[in-house]
Formats: structure tokens, sequence, C-alpha cells
């Protein structure tokens, strides 16, 4: 079970979400295994929480966003960035999304060192500044409609939530996921993705109370400030205006 998209149309190109997704995408595909020469450049740009306890390696809290193990690892948290990164832009503009999304980054990185600080696995992926930008979309808003897909062996269905809904299971998950893996080597870092979350969340509060608090709540009852994307046969958005 996975989101694939929202209801919620951002009113400008999100240049910056692009930007992040083609960054991501141009370094993995420079990091492939396959290319040997340019994989020990990944290993050296991953964050390691020993290295970072002992003051080294300190540029991994910030190039391991940039990193991934895998196809599926990329693609799942670039789906992510795509649906959420571009009503967290509209909102926050270019330069304060891009300077939020890079310190729940960081955030998410702290978070992950702090359980593990003697952990010399490397740390690698995206998936703690994405979960941030969830964490603001969360407290912004929450009854925005996701479209969620679910996979039973052969069996597809889309079926849609409100992003409340979606995105504290999730969190409660990852939450799930940290206190299992406690004392385990490699595995998810479910505690950076939580620590991402909540920093997200706590860093868009001053956005949330420029428009009113929960007066923009109750404006909106939770949804957008706009109409809902309609999606038809043919997949392709529509907006009612």
């Amino acid at each position: 079970m996975f989101p694939i998209r929202d209801h919620n149309p951002s009113t400008r190109k999100p240049v910056v979400t692009y930007g992040l997704i083609a960054a991501n995408v141009a370094m993995y595909l420079l990091t492939l295994p396959a290319f040997d020469e340019t994989r020990g450049f990944w290993v050296w740009l991953a964050l390691y929480p020993l290295a970072i306890s002992h003051g080294e390696l300190m540029w991994g809290l910030l190039t391991h966003m940039f990193l991934h193990a895998g196809f599926m690892h990329i693609a799942g948290n670039m789906l992510f960035l795509w649906i959420f990164g571009d009503n967290l832009e509209d909102q926050m503009g270019r330069l304060g999304f891009l300077c939020f999304y890079l310190a729940c980054g960081l955030g998410a990185a702290f978070a992950q060192i702090s359980a593990d600080p003697s952990s010399s696995v490397p740390m690698v992926g995206a998936s703690g500044a994405i979960a941030g930008v969830m964490g603001g979309y969360l407290l912004l808003f929450p009854r925005a409609r996701i479209d969620i897909l679910l996979i039973i062996v052969v069996f597809f269905k889309v079926f849609t939530v409100s992003a409340w809904t979606m995105l504290i299971l999730w969190f409660a998950i990852q939450l799930f996921g940290g206190f299992s893996m406690i004392g385990a080597e490699g595995g998810v870092a479910y505690w950076a993705h939580a620590g991402g979350f909540v920093a997200g969340l706590v860093l868009t509060i001053p956005v949330f109370l420029r428009r009113g608090g929960a007066e923009f709540w109750n404006r909106n009852h939770g949804k957008p400030p706009h109409d809902d994307a309609v999606y038809g046969p043919s997949r392709i958005p529509k907006v009612r205006r």
C-alpha cells in the first residue's frame, strides 16, 4: 500500500521540487554499482554515525540525502517527494522550501545518530528530508485527499483517504520499526524517518501561523485553499476552477 498522487494541485511550477528529483536521479545514475570508479564516491559521501560522533566525515550530514541504495529506494523516495513537495514549495516559496528540505534532512540525520551513535553502517537516502516534507504537509493540509494503491497478490485497487490518515499511519509504522530495530545492524533508518517527520512538522509551524493558525484550518476545513484536482479515466489531472 503506497500513495500514488494527491488531489492538491500547486499554483505554480515547483522548480525546486523538480530540481531535487533531478539531482537525486543524477547522483543515483552516477553511482550505480556497475560504475566501480564512482562507487567509491558513494561510500565516501554516505553518512556514518560513528564518524560524525567523532567529528569526522561531517559532509555526510548533507551529501547522504542525495545517495540511494537501489532502484526501489530512489523510486519510492522520488514518488513521495513528487506527491508532497510541490505543495510545500507553494506555501514556503522556492528558497524557503529548499532550506526547509535540507534542514529536515539534517534533523533526520541527527535523530538516527542519536539513536545509534556507535554505528559504522553507512546511511543514505532522501527519506529523512522527504519525511519532513510529509510532516509539514500534515500540518498544513490534514484533510487533503490522497490516492492510495493497494496491491494484494494480483489484486489492484486505488482508493482515496485523507492526508492525516495516511501520514499518521506512516509515522506510526516508522516508530514501530525504530523500536523493533534497536540493536540491529543495517536495515531501514526508521529513526531518521521519524526524526525528519517531526522536524518538518515543527519547522512548518511558522508558515502555519502566518496563514492564520487554527483559523487557516477552519477556513478551509483542513483542506487545501483551492479546488481539488479531478482525475478522469485518462488519469490526466483536471482542475476545477
